[in-house]
């Protein structure tokens, strides 16, 4: 290629990149030895060129396209090299007329030479270039990873700069991307409101996540083992700006923030702005943003953003469900699996960052479920492990000491999914308990057969699993 622009086999995505330069744009010379120098030659729509304006570009580069409509398809390569002067000579016009241009912008180069703009491209700068060849935002679609289906990309330009990635983010339109729905705290807010903000909520605090994950982590300790980042920060920072624009007067219990807002409000928001952590720490593919909302105690709304892939290699996907209007995960209908017997299931659990009685009695469970079912797995991100029950590639998760932005999101898409949930020893659940056991319903009553007995022995022995927390006012109806 010539110098300040690279074309060719080196390059498939077919963009011309340009270098910046204060000297003037030089056309390569006519010399083409290489094979990179020579890319493969391509068709030409003649419907487009026709349709064109020849004043609205350089009169000597239409003087060159419009010389290449009657040659027949046998002179393909070199209608291509004629093209390919057309191109570099468009170019130097546009960088004349418009010298930051070529300070790291870049054309796309498709086969009907319809010449599309990339993101970063100011439109501004070439207000007659965009009209003449339709221009239209161009964004990059990265191949999905381990049979995960591929995401649609972005509407617009993104807040934050995601290029780092193979993937985006699946999100609303940056024009809605903060619907003001202004609803008061007390009395329902209609859920297909509640469930865009919710939404939103989860995918900003996810742009973070994915802005960072694949740079270098500032890594604190809240405990021997437990760790915080300051991605956990700024996410859940993002997440609460969100939800701040909508519902200013809502309650919120953040993971990292505490208590925020009215606490005599109906709503409280539970946030868990990077479920496993450590996971995120060590680039291990099991993490999340998590954000779930109670109606007076009760899950009314949820969202999880889940990363997949791996290093160098992120994509995501997302679980979404409303009371009484199912599970969904990237816009699709989910159900549990209907595995009826403990020995055809593949099973989950976690461990908490404390190694009590809990943690023992937890142990001895792993190693029973381990020698009669499929086996069982520690992904170590409560959330996402919920979330693969409501899914039915696992058939049941259980974990002790878990507090409520753990649980709030993940229960309701496993009960909307046709689950069940419920403490570990068999009670009632509410999303303020210190226990959990969800499962795709038709086998709840067989695990409960076995891990019920080890948690009343807990109990018995003076085990606390009363509630481990509740907003002082905050107003349940149970």
């Amino acid at each position: 290629g010539a110098k300040g622009c690279r074309f060719g086999i080196d390059n498939p995505t077919g963009y011309l990149h340009q270098t910046p330069s204060s000297t003037p744009y030089k056309r390569p010379r006519s010399g083409r030895s290489s094979a990179a120098a020579s890319p493969p030659a391509t068709s030409i729509d003649r419907p487009s060129l026709h349709s064109a304006n020849p004043d609205r570009v350089p009169a000597a580069a239409w003087k060159q396209i419009t010389s290449l409509l009657p040659l027949p398809g046998s002179h393909c390569h070199k209608i291509h090299h004629s093209l390919s002067d057309f191109i570099h000579e468009l170019i130097a016009s546009f960088r004349r007329s418009s010298p930051g241009f070529a300070m790291g912008r870049s054309l796309l180069f498709s086969a009907n030479i319809s010449l599309k703009s990339s993101c970063h491209l100011p439109r501004c700068s070439l207000p007659s270039f965009n009209r003449s060849y339709q221009c239209v935002p161009f964004s990059f679609k990265g191949n999905s990873h381990n049979g995960f289906p591929r995401l649609p990309s972005i509407h617009a330009k993104p807040a934050r700069n995601l290029s780092t990635t193979k993937a985006v983010l699946s999100e609303l339109p940056y024009q809605s991307r903060y619907p003001k729905i202004g609803a008061s705290s007390t009395g329902p807010i209609p859920l297909n409101q509640l469930i865009q903000v919710v939404e939103t909520a989860a995918k900003t605090g996810a742009e973070v996540v994915m802005e960072a994950v694949n740079k270098p982590r500032n890594i604190t300790y809240k405990g021997l083992t437990d760790l915080v980042t300051d991605t956990d920060k700024m996410s859940e920072a993002a997440i609460l700006e969100v939800v701040n624009k909508n519902f200013g007067d809502h309650l919120i219990l953040g993971e990292e923030g505490g208590v925020i807002g009215d606490s005599h409000s109906d709503y409280l928001w539970c946030i868990d702005p990077l479920d496993g952590t450590t996971n995120f720490a060590h680039g291990y593919p099991s993490f999340a943003v998590s954000v779930g909302v109670l109606f007076r105690g009760r899950p009314a709304a949820a969202a999880v953003v889940e990363f997949v892939g791996g290093p160098m290699a992120w994509n995501t996907r997302t679980f979404s469900a409303t009371a009484g209007g199912g599970a969904f995960c990237n816009g699709q209908r989910i159900h549990a699996s209907q595995t009826d017997t403990v020995e055809r299931s593949l099973l989950v659990t976690g461990f908490g960052y404390e190694h009590d009685d809990a943690w023992s009695t937890n142990i001895e469970l792993f190693k029973e479920f381990t020698d009669v079912s499929r086996g069982v797995r520690r992904l170590g991100a409560a959330a996402v492990d919920m979330c693969h029950v409501a899914l039915g590639i696992v058939e049941a998760y259980w974990e002790y000491r878990l507090k409520p932005w753990d649980m709030a999101a993940g229960v309701l898409m496993v009960e909307e999914a046709g689950g069940t949930v419920t403490c570990m020893d068999g009670n009632k659940f509410c999303v303020f308990d210190r226990s959990v056991l969800v499962s795709n319903g038709v086998l709840h009553s067989k695990l409960l057969e076995r891990i019920a007995p080890p948690t009343e022995k807990l109990i018995s022995k003076g085990f606390d699993f009363s509630p481990w927390f509740k907003p002082e006012n905050y107003h349940t109806d149970f």
